[in-house]
């Protein structure tokens, strides 16, 4: 049975799995979905084609699923999916997808999503990643797994984030930013590679090693970029990561940066 505070107000036609418990005040729109064992606390809205996965902690004063902040958007039935243990923090807010954008926004599993976050319409969020206080992210913005974006960071509309990469504190971001990397500044700037994030992931010395040479080879040399994929390919052993970096970049549209 789910546990629903008497103050609550959920829809009737709302499908609410078990051990789902609803706090004070809170309010669960009619084509809202929510999985087993999820738990929401007082003051938070759920509403629009939002689903909810298994396990989530959704705090108070969120909003989720409520219509896009995009001029553009036209009351169309887009959705809101959202996966697996994630925590969503106070006041953050996730907006489903537009017509403009596949209709779809999508938060994987096992996030900590801070205060004040926003996720914004057509992002496509991975899992296992940190997105910290104040951290907003414009519609239409793809982010990997394993990322840590640091407090107030913004991203452009469009930008792509790679896999285990981390962004610095107030960083704005207007340009694609490859795998595992670590990047600060307005404009963002690449400082490296996330090593710190590496280790603690248990990533081999080898595996390391070899995204330590692609990384100068692409970025600290002077080849253009397209010789120095190529001499990235050919030169080193080519591993799972270091590959991924490689086709990261041969498929940026916005430009990867710098």
């Amino acid at each position: 049975m789910s546990r629903i505070h008497t103050t609550a107000l959920v829809d009737p036609r709302a499908e609410l799995d078990l051990d789902v418990e609803v706090g004070p005040y809170s309010i669960i729109g009619p084509k809202v979905k929510i999985g087993k064992g999820t738990r929401i606390n007082s003051h938070v809205v759920v509403e629009g084609n939002t689903t909810i996965g298994e396990g989530n902690h959704i705090f108070q004063f969120s909003t989720i699923g409520s219509v896009p902040q995009d001029l553009k958007y036209k009351g169309e039935e887009s959705q809101l999916i959202i996966g697996s243990y994630n925590v969503i923090r106070e006041f953050a807010s996730l907006n489903p997808g537009t017509s403009g954008g596949g209709m779809l926004t999508r938060i994987g599993d096992r996030n900590l999503m801070m205060m004040y976050c926003h996720i914004a319409h057509d992002c496509i969020i991975g899992s296992h990643s940190v997105i910290a206080n104040g951290a907003t992210f414009g519609g239409h913005v793809i982010i990997e797994d394993y990322v840590i974006a640091g407090g107030l960071v913004g991203i452009h509309q469009f930008v792509r984030v790679g896999t285990g990469s981390i962004l610095g504190a107030g960083s704005m971001v207007s340009k694609d930013i490859p795998p595992y990397c670590n990047a600060t500044g307005d404009r963002v700037r690449l400082r490296g590679l996330n090593l710190e994030g590496l280790r603690r992931r248990g990533f081999s010395r080898d595996r390391i090693d070899a995204l330590k040479k692609a990384y100068r080879i692409i970025f600290q040399s002077a080849l253009r970029t397209k010789e120095a994929l190529q001499k990235a390919r050919t030169e080193i052993p080519q591993t799972r990561e270091v590959e991924h970096m490689i086709r990261f970049i041969e498929s940026s549209e916005r430009g990867v940066c710098r």
